[in-house]
C-alpha cells in the first residue's frame, strides 16, 4: 500500500444483495498457519490461505527468518519449516506494514530464540502500543529497544534481542488479548519447562486448538473462573495440511450489508464459527437479524457454516460487554447496523476499540455522525440512536478512515444504506486484509 496516493470511492445505494459468496480465508487462522508451519519439522500445505497484505507480512518475516514459503499455481501454499528454535537472524529489518497481529506473534517468536530482530511498520501500526507484549516478554529473558509513543507508550520501530534460553513464566493477562497470550505461548515453545498464560476472560482460541494439532504439548483448563493455558517447551511440531475457513470478520461486512439493504438474500459460504470469533452473528439475531446456519460441519478442529441472511428490521439492544472480546474487529460494522435500527443501541466494555488501526470509536462516531447518523461517544463504547429503518443521509464529505481498512468497509456498508452515497477518503487500506472486496460486493449486488 502506498499511503502517497489514497485511493477515494463513493459508495452508493443500489441493487440488493442476493446470490451466494465466499469470503476470502480466515485472517487469523492464516497467519498462525505460516508462523507454526514455519516452526514445524517438514512440509505444511495451506489452502484458502488469505493474501491480504497482513499475511504477506507473516510470510516475508518468516521467509527472512529461514523458513521456505511460497505459493504454488493452484493456490495452495507450502511451507517448509525449521524446527522449533530453528529461526535464523533476519538480514535486515521486519517490515509489518499495518499488521499488528504479524508484530505482536512474532515477537512471541524470537522471544525464546538467540537472534536480534528489528519491527518495523506503516504509520498506522508505528502509533500502535507493543508494551503490553514487551513487559511479558521482558520477563521471559528478552530485551528491548523501543521507539517512544503517546502517553509513554512503546511503539515500533523497535529492536529486540531474544533469551536463550529463555525463562518459563506465569502471566495473567491484564487486558482481554488473544495478541499477547498468543506471543507468550509462542516464546514458550522454545522455552525450557512450562509457560502460564491465565486469561480472566477468554479471547479467541485459534493459537491453542492449531498449536495442539501441530502436536504441541499444550493444556488448556477452568480454574476459579480463569482460563488456564499451559504449554510445555521443546516439542518437536508436526507438520499439517490445513484448509483456512472464511474469515467471519470479513463476513460480517456482507451479513450486516444483507440484513440491512432491501430485498437482499444472500449466502456466505464456508464461514468459521469459533465461538471465540462469532459473537456479531448472535448480536445481530438478537437484534431481530434473519441468519441462518446452513451445513454445519467441523474443518480443521473448527466449526463452520454457510449462512444464509436476509433483510431483516433491526431493533437496537444494550451489547453484554462480556461478548466484546469474540466480536472486538466487528463493532465498527455493528455501528453500522444500529444507526438503521429501530431505537438504541448501547455498548459499553471497548476501551481496546481506541488502540487499533486507528482509535476506531472516535473515528466512527465522526464517519456515522458525518452520514447523518445520531451518534454519543462515551468513553468505552458508543450509543447509537438508530434512524427507524430510514436510509442515513450520506456525506457530503470524504469521510476520514485513518488508513483503517475496517473503518473504511464499515463505512462503505453505510454507502450502501444512505440516501445519497457516502464518501471514503481512501479504500486502498482494504487491501492489507480483504483485497477481493470491492469484486466480491459488486458481485452480490449484480
Amino acid at each position: 500500500m502506498n499511503a502517497n496516493s489514497p485511493s477515494p470511492r463513493r459508495f452508493l445505494p443500489g441493487a440488493p444483495l442476493t446470490g451466494r459468496i465466499a469470503v476470502p480465508g480466515d485472517k487469523s487462522i492464516s497467519h498462525r498457519s505460516l508462523m507454526f508451519g514455519a516452526l514445524a519439522v517438514g512440509r505444511t500445505t495451506a489452502t484458502g490461505l488469505l493474501e491480504g497484505e497482513d499475511v504477506m507480512a507473516t510470510a516475508a518475516a518468516l521467509r527472512a527468518m529461514g523458513a521456505g514459503i511460497e505459493r504454488r499455481d493452484d493456490g495452495t501454499w507450502v511451507i517448509d519449516g525449521v524446527g522449533v528454535g530453528g529461526l535464523l537472524q533476519p538480514e535486515t529489518a521486519l517490515d509489518m506494514g499495518n499488521s499488528g497481529t504479524s508484530t505482536r506473534l512474532l515477537m512471541g517468536l524470537v522471544a525464546s530464540n538467540g537472534i536480534t530482530a528489528t519491527f518495523i511498520g506503516d504509520a498506522s501500526l508505528s502509533k500502535r502500543p507493543m508494551g503490553r507484549v514487551i513487559e511479558p516478554l521482558s520477563r521471559m529473558g528478552a530485551a528491548f529497544t523501543a521507539s517512544p509513543g503517546a502517553n509513554d507508550s512503546q511503539t515500533l520501530p523497535l529492536t529486540m534481542r531474544g533469551a536463550h534460553p529463555a525463562v518459563p513464566i506465569e502471566y495473567r493477562l491484564p487486558v482481554a488479548s488473544a495478541q499477547v497470550k498468543s506471543a507468550v505461548l509462542l516464546a514458550g515453545l522454545n522455552t525450557p519447562g512450562v509457560t502460564t498464560v491465565i486469561e480472566p476472560v477468554a479471547t479467541r482460541d485459534h493459537t491453542e486448538r492449531m498449536l495442539t494439532g501441530f502436536g504441541a504439548d499444550l493444556t488448556v483448563e477452568e480454574v476459579a473462573g480463569d482460563r488456564v493455558i499451559r504449554i510445555r517447551g521443546g516439542v518437536d511440531l508436526k507438520p499439517q495440511d490445513i484448509v483456512v475457513p472464511g474469515d467471519p470478520s470479513s463476513a460480517a461486512f456482507f451479513v450486516v450489508a444483507a440484513l440491512l439493504v432491501p430485498g437482499s438474500d444472500l449466502v456466505v459460504a464456508n464461514v468459521g464459527l469459533n465461538p471465540t470469533r462469532a459473537a456479531l452473528f448472535d448480536v445481530l439475531r438478537a437484534m431481530g437479524g434473519s441468519i441462518d446456519e446452513l451445513d454445519r460441519r467441523e474443518v480443521g478442529g473448527e466449526p463452520v457454516a454457510d449462512l444464509r441472511v436476509r433483510h431483516s428490521g433491526l431493533t437496537g439492544i444494550d451489547v453484554d460487554p462480556a461478548v466484546a472480546p469474540a466480536m472486538i474487529d466487528e463493532f465498527p460494522v455493528l455501528f453500522v447496523a444500529a444507526s438503521v435500527a429501530n431505537g438504541r443501541t448501547v455498548t459499553t466494555g471497548l476501551d481496546e476499540l481506541r488502540v487499533k488501526e486507528s482509535d476506531r470509536l472516535s473515528a466512527m462516531a465522526a464517519a456515522l455522525t458525518a452520514a447523518g447518523a445520531r451518534v454519543e461517544e462515551r468513553e468505552d463504547g458508543l450509543i447509537i440512536d438508530g434512524s427507524g429503518g430510514e436510509p442515513l443521509r450520506g456525506t457530503a464529505d470524504a469521510i476520514t478512515t485513518h488508513l483503517d481498512h475496517r473503518i473504511a468497509m464499515a463505512m462503505a456498508v453505510a454507502g450502501l444504506v444512505s440516501r445519497d452515497g457516502v464518501d471514503v477518503d481512501d479504500t486502498a487500506p482494504i487491501a492489507t486484509s480483504f483485497p477481493m472486496f470491492e469484486t466480491l460486493l459488486a458481485q452480490a449486488r449484480a
